[in-house]
């Protein structure tokens, strides 16, 4: 959610900022919210006016029949009407013209930094780093999917049947290692990280939905119950709602959490696109790292971050590389992105395991999440400030196993288990 008071006090460099995003007329979208926005500040005027008029005929009227002058308080009664008239339909102009305002401001994406680079897609995003040199084979290297059904442990047709395309189901050492990667992630961000583990709901209201960014611009991307609960596209959405509404202290922040849960998407406007295998699914799982901060923290605490499930792929000794988002390639609520892609020899590039975002104050405004610099209680208590909040994929399992079974596999088609997860998989060295 954008700051209004920002928009009103310096609408041409917030237009300007809009219209870095290419998607994103920013002076006509200003014009717009300022246009709606008088309106708001006229009604709001004209009301305040009437009920003061209101609050002094009425006293008025007191006086006039003590004085017995019927003929005065008939016509100061006539004045109180009206205003109270005045006030119900400016109260109505008000909340019509508030509601559209607001929902412009609510479908308009967040501003990005200005580090962010200006492109209209992933051909402006720019290679910060890489790490690791992709493994030569001697062989033509097999896809993931066609890897995991020749083991018989990857299963579509049997997803199929049930559920449909883009679910699958795993069996023995791939369904083990799906849970020991999860371990594996939430061990390392929670022992070393200091991010704190959470079970959270997987199912959120419009509110909580609303407050991340989903609602109300990504609602076909997402599954509803018949009871009206969404569920989660991404741990991001409960973790981040835990502050919704909250005012904590600034020596609770920074806030790290993180948890690993089922994600369902519903991957509107995906067709034809990675219809094959796991890299695209209505389901799967995800270790989701998420980070509430003070503002002056939010830049560095997104390199961190951005840090902490890089360390994954280096443990698991798995090629990546880190991108730093364009403006057109960027999502919705976020102020700045980098991408870790994965290194998968059946397609010969880098795919997209984890994304890292700084949303600034964008989520916390929706959210109505804030901190204080003094502590509650003191003689004098600092005004509440937005918190601002971060996160990231810490990593996608189902897209970690996917790399794991490309870059680990043998001519004969079996799969050697990374180092690193050799503990979790019960010791097991080799997958087939």
């Amino acid at each position: 959610m954008h700051d209004i008071r920002a928009i009103r006090e310096n609408p041409e460099a917030y237009a300007a900022a809009l219209s870095r995003r290419p998607t994103v007329d920013g002076a006509s979208e200003v014009a717009a919210i300022l246009k709606l926005d008088e309106v708001v500040r006229a009604a709001i005027l004209k009301k305040g006016a009437a009920e003061q008029a209101r609050n002094a005929k009425s006293k008025e009227i007191g006086k006039a029949k003590a004085s017995k002058d019927e003929a005065l308080a008939a016509s100061l009664m006539a004045e109180v009407a009206a205003a109270k008239e005045t006030i119900e339909s400016a109260g109505a102009e008000e909340a019509e013209a508030t509601k559209a305002r607001d929902d412009l401001l609510a479908r308009l994406p967040n501003v990005p930094h200005e580090s962010v680079p200006k492109g209209a897609d992933e051909t402006g995003n720019k290679e910060v780093r890489r790490h690791g040199e992709p493994r030569k084979f001697n062989y033509a290297p097999k896809d993931h999917a066609d890897i995991g059904e020749k083991l018989g442990m990857m299963d579509f047709e049997a997803a199929a049947r049930m559920s449909g395309a883009r679910f699958v189901v795993l069996r023995g050492q791939l369904a083990r290692m799906e849970r020991a990667l999860a371990a594996f992630m939430l061990d390392v961000q929670t022992g070393e990280n200091g991010y704190v583990e959470h079970a959270a709901p997987l199912m959120v209201r419009d509110e909580a939905a609303f407050g991340t960014g989903q609602l109300p611009k990504f609602t076909e991307d997402l599954f509803r119950t018949n009871t009206g609960h969404w569920l989660i596209p991404t741990a991001e959405v409960s973790l981040t709602n835990i502050y919704r509404e909250q005012i904590v202290d600034a020596a609770s922040l920074p806030a790290r959490m993180t948890a690993a849960t089922p994600c369902f998407r519903s991957e509107a406007g995906s067709a034809g696109r990675d219809t094959k295998g796991m890299i695209r699914m209505h389901q799967f799982i995800k270790v989701e790292l998420v980070s509430i901060t003070k503002p002056e923290d939010s830049e560095a605490e997104h390199e961190r971050m951005t840090k902490c499930a890089e360390g994954i792929l280096e443990r698991l000794e798995l090629p990546y590389r880190t991108v730093l988002l364009c403006t057109g390639d960027m999502g919705f609520g976020a102020v700045k992105t980098y991408d870790l892609e994965v290194w998968l020899p059946s397609q010969n590039t880098y795919r997209e395991i984890s994304s890292c975002s700084n949303c600034g104050d964008f989520q916390a405004r929706r959210m109505d999440a804030k901190f204080r610099r003094a502590p509650v209680g003191a003689e004098k208590a600092a005004r509440p400030e937005f918190v601002h909040t971060l996160n990231g994929s810490g990593l996608a399992v189902g897209r970690t196993m996917v790399a794991i079974l490309e870059n680990y596999q043998r001519e004969d088609g079996k799969v050697d288990v990374p180092k690193a997860l050799v503990p979790y998989m019960g010791g097991l060295e080799v997958i087939g």
